[in-house]
Formats: structure tokens, C-alpha cells, sequence
């Protein structure tokens, strides 16, 4: 079936990244701006990495962005987390680029397999993990030298369900694209992440410059590598 869409990752695809490092200048950052706001470091941090995981094991029933909120919230049963969430976007507009330049790096040749897929005429979806929410998600897409037009839509913790590597996130992304998975491509650097939605019929590719492979899984049954062999394999399509 002829492919009408590529789906990318961001962090460590499109955005080139050391992952570990960037979170934990995130954490560092964002848990250090809230502590004056009454926020210990410690137990924040630790709330943070609770809701995230509540995320990541989403069964659909609620947003990301809910099932977030409801585990951090729970951890501070004593104030208002309603009253709170505008620091957090504070946080996002004042003080999250502040860490963009220890944590990652531009990426010309990125550009230049966006340029090659327009040029071929196929849709571009951004499916990064929607653990952030889009004001995040915003910023890190213009860390890598992108806008948010330049996608169709992109996934974030309010407007998805799911998260990666449940593949029902990657049906989600479809259904919202109203394309079959047989008509897609994922491009992405995460072994488990990203490479689960061949599961679904859904070609993918293995960018390796910034290669997650958390299981030490065989990478050799997917095609691969850098940025110039993904303009070669999108020219195959």
C-alpha cells in the first residue's frame, strides 16, 4: 500500500538529544523554579516521575493530561493544584529554553529530510510521546528548528490517550489522521517506542544517531540509519 504519511518522534529524532541528560536538566529546572512556591525538590521530583509513569500506563480511560494531574495532585494532598498549573506554564515560558542548549542540538539534516518528504508530496504527522504537555511539546519542536504548522498536528498530554509504546496510541494517531497504519511511516530512535508500530502494519524506520535500545533488541530487522539514509528510503517509497 502506498505510503501517504511519515510520522516523526522529537526527542532524539528530529530534535537531537542526549534523552537521560535532558530529563534530567528538565527535572533539575522545572523543580527548582517551583520550590519558592512552596514545592520540596525532592517530593516533586518524585511526583513527577509518578504522573509520568501514570501516563505511560494509560488505558484510555482518561487524557494524559487527567491521569498527570490526578497522581501529582495526590502527592500534595494540601494545596491546589488548579490554583498551581499556571506556574507550571510560567515555568514553560520563562525558564524551559534556559536548559535547550546543554541538552540538545540542531540538527541541519533534519531539515533536509523534511524538505525531501514535502517535496514528495506525503503528509507529516508529529508523534512524539504525549507526556508533555503542547506548550512543551512547542518549544522543543522549535529547539529543532521547526514550527507546529509545518505538521498536521502533533500529540500532547491533552489531546491523547494513549502513550507510547501502547500501540493503541499509534491507532489513535491514525484514526485522528484518518489513515490506515499500512499507509504510514514512523521514523524514530527508540527501539521500543517507536518500532512497536510495525505491530500494527505501519513501515518504520530506525534513525540511529541518537539510538535508544533499552532491551539491546536486534536492530538489524528494521531499516535504518542517519538522516541522508532516510532521504534515501523515503525516496524508495
Amino acid at each position: 500500500m502506498k505510503i501517504k504519511a511519515v510520522l516523526f518522534d522529537l526527542d532524539g529524532t528530529l530534535l537531537s538529544m542526549d534523552q537521560d541528560l535532558f530529563i534530567s536538566e528538565y527535572i533539575s529546572a522545572i523543580a527548582a523554579y517551583l520550590a519558592p512556591h512552596g514545592y520540596d525538590p525532592r517530593l516533586f521530583a518524585k511526583a513527577l516521575w509518578k504522573g509520568t509513569a501514570a501516563m505511560v500506563k494509560n488505558d484510555g480511560q482518561a487524557l494524559n493530561e487527567s491521569v498527570f494531574w490526578s497522581v501529582f495532585s495526590s502527592l500534595f494532598p494540601d494545596r491546589s493544584i488548579e490554583e498551581d498549573k499556571p506556574l507550571f506554564d510560567e515555568f514553560y515560558v520563562k525558564k524551559f529554553d534556559s536548559i535547550k542548549d546543554k541538552v540538545a542540538k540542531h540538527d541541519p539534516m533534519a531539515r533536509a529530510a523534511m524538505d525531501r518528504i514535502k517535496e514528495r508530496g506525503l503528509r507529516t504527522i508529529l508523534a512524539t510521546n504525549p507526556l508533555f504537555p503542547s506548550i512543551a511539546t512547542e518549544k522543543r519542536i522549535a529547539w529543532a528548528g521547526f514550527s507546529p504548522t509545518e505538521f498536521e498536528f502533533f500529540t500532547s498530554y491533552e489531546n491523547s490517550y494513549h502513550s507510547k509504546p501502547n500501540p493503541d496510541y499509534y491507532r489513535a494517531v491514525c484514526k485522528k489522521a484518518g489513515l490506515l497504519p499500512e499507509e504510514c511511516l514512523m521514523v524514530g530512535n527508540d527501539v521500543g517506542d517507536d518500532m512497536i508500530a510495525e505491530s500494527l502494519g505501519m513501515k518504520v524506520f530506525l534513525l540511529t544517531d541518537n539510538l535508544i535500545n533499552s532491551s539491546s533488541a536486534d536492530i538489524s530487522v528494521y531499516p535504518g540509519g542517519g538522516f541522508a539514509d532516510l532521504i534515501k528510503f523515503i525516496d524508495t517509497l
